[in-house]
């Protein structure tokens, strides 16, 4: 295969208007095809479902906020709305769902709560939150005056639900017990850290944490036993020598779990390092600047020899080629204009 199909999640400010969709072309070492697939307020957030068949986004509308349940057309990549479910206040930040497709997660930054919902598995929509935990506390840092939830997604055996929340600098870790969220677990981050993001090395074993407010990125030990963690190690994703304003943004591991990646946004550069095969403490590799301003997000491509980054700011999509010996990424093309692009994800392939 050398085209791969992906969606953009937005900010629907300015030109943006919702949901877009792409393809990239690894032959022509192109990202082609960009079109607005569904129309809906700031879905900032999307994961698609691990048989293709559905793609859940955050959205606001008006004053209310939630997720949104969409099918896709396979021939088209088009999205057919099938339910969402909104309540009062702000929206989510960051959605995901099972293997199975029977949960979806929720994490809401400005509510700091964590939600689960039951799919409908006839239809793939969403029941209303059937479990809503309401964080509490706060930390140093003057926009940690309460719980700010920033991701809550599957261990990789699913058996527990793994949170961060920004506002607290926690990781928790809570069980879904006849749909109902469980707290079996809590590790804390370094206070005024601002722990943003997860993602697993493959093995199952290592998780890598990314920080808001330091710029860091926290290896971590996973016990699959209790959901417990346990920190390995700290590294800067930004040069001693920056002194400006930088806010950690996306972490994505590659599928060999050699190399780990960190978005930085202020910097507006993609952290590079490699990861120890057997402890999976990361050494620093480099830094590739994302061509832009304000990159949030970025996704490895489905043959691991691209990324694809998100400049939210400037409005625009980066590809890079990805060398998969060293890491080290390469530019090849970064006029792809998006209006206000947060989230990029590809179509899951077998």
């Amino acid at each position: 295969m050398t085209k791969y199909a992906g969606y953009i999640g937005t900010y629907t400010k300015g030109d943006s208007e919702g949901i877009y969709s792409f393809t990239l072309d690894t032959e022509a070492q192109k990202i082609t095809d960009i079109k607005v697939e569904a129309k809906l307020g700031n879905p900032t957030y999307l994961t698609i479902s691990e048989d293709n068949q559905y793609l859940y986004a955050v959205r606001k509308d008006g004053d209310m906020g939630g997720v949104a349940a969409y099918e896709i057309t396979n021939e088209s990549r088009g999205l057919s709305h099938l339910r969402s479910q909104l309540t009062e206040g702000a929206s989510p930040c960051h959605v995901s769902v099972d293997r199975e497709n029977r949960n979806v997660l929720t994490a809401n930054y400005h509510k700091g709560t964590v939600e689960r919902f039951e799919v409908d598995n006839e239809e793939g929509g969403v029941h209303q939150a059937s479990s809503v935990v309401h964080h509490e506390g706060s930390g140093p840092d003057k926009r940690q005056e309460k719980p700010h939830t920033h991701y809550a997604g599957f261990t990789p055996d699913e058996q527990f639900v793994a949170v961060v929340d920004l506002g607290i600098d926690k990781l928790i870790t809570y069980k879904l017990q006849h749909g109902e969220l469980e707290e079996v677990s809590s590790l804390s981050i370094k206070p005024g850290s601002g722990p943003r993001h997860l993602e697993f090395h493959p093995n199952g074993k290592i998780a890598y944490l990314m920080t808001e407010f330091s710029s860091e990125v926290i290896a971590l030990s996973y016990n699959a036993e209790n959901g417990s963690f346990s920190v390995l190690q700290s590294i800067s994703a930004i040069p001693e020598s920056f002194s400006e304003n930088n806010q950690g943004s996306a972490i994505h591991v590659s599928k060999d779990g050699r190399f780990v990646y960190a978005g930085n946004r202020g910097h507006n550069s993609i952290a590079v390092f490699s990861a120890d095969a057997d402890s999976g403490k990361l050494t620093f590799v480099e830094h590739t600047s994302t061509e832009g301003n304000w990159p949030r997000d970025f996704e490895i491509d489905p043959s691991q020899k691209f990324i694809v980054a998100s400049n939210q700011e400037s409005g625009n999509l980066v590809l890079f080629s990805r060398d998969e010996n060293t890491g080290k990424l390469t530019l090849i093309q970064s006029d792809v204009a998006v209006p206000y692009p947060v989230c990029i994800k590809f179509m899951h392939v077998k």
